[in-house]
């Protein structure tokens, strides 16, 4: 079996520097707060799970490009691949994720309800939204309460809170509620 490299680097994000990882095509794998609270280091989450850590700036380029134009403003959505791992109703809930538009949130009903499952799937969703490897880029922050307000984030509440002000300021948008 071939080992399977990840490939380190920072970028600066709304909510602080950020450590991401990509594969050998480039594609995403993790991303962390350099600020958030974290049982684990991502790299030694990438090596419990078989990575082989190595830097290439050339092989992260493209994402890192992507982190920056979104830090100031100019990228509303990723291009960058997701190399993503989880249970096919993980996969999905991420997938509606990333159809939330640029400045606007949803709730965990409302993501459930577009998952096909109903407003009761919406624990089911937060299960979910909790195994995303790849906050911001999956834009798990734009999951709120109910009542809208700003629930669990990996890494801290402080740094969803930062990603939302920072959306609404380039969407246009008076709040961080726009969905």
């Amino acid at each position: 079996m071939k080992a399977r490299r990840a490939y380190l680097d920072t970028a600066d994000s709304p909510a602080g520097k950020v450590a991401f990882a990509v594969d050998e095509a480039g594609a995403f794998i993790r991303l962390r707060f350099e600020e958030g609270d974290y049982e684990t280091g991502m790299e030694e989450s990438l090596e419990s799970t078989g990575y082989i850590l190595a830097k290439d700036p050339d092989k992260t380029a493209k994402a890192r490009a992507e982190l920056l134009e979104y830090a100031v403003g100019e990228r509303k959505k990723f291009d960058t691949p997701l190399a993503t791992t989880g249970s096919a109703w993980q996969r999905e809930v991420w997938i509606a994720l990333t159809r939330i538009p640029f400045g606007e949130t949803r709730t965990y009903s409302e993501v459930a309800a577009a998952c096909g499952r109903g407003t009761s799937a919406a624990r089911a969703v937060g299960n979910a939204n909790a195994a995303n490897r790849l906050p911001l880029v999956v834009p798990c922050h734009r999951l709120v309460g109910s009542d809208g307000s700003l629930t669990g984030f990996a890494g801290g509440v402080h740094l969803k809170e930062r990603l939302l002000v920072h959306e609404a300021r380039f969407a246009g948008k008076p709040s961080i509620r726009g969905g």
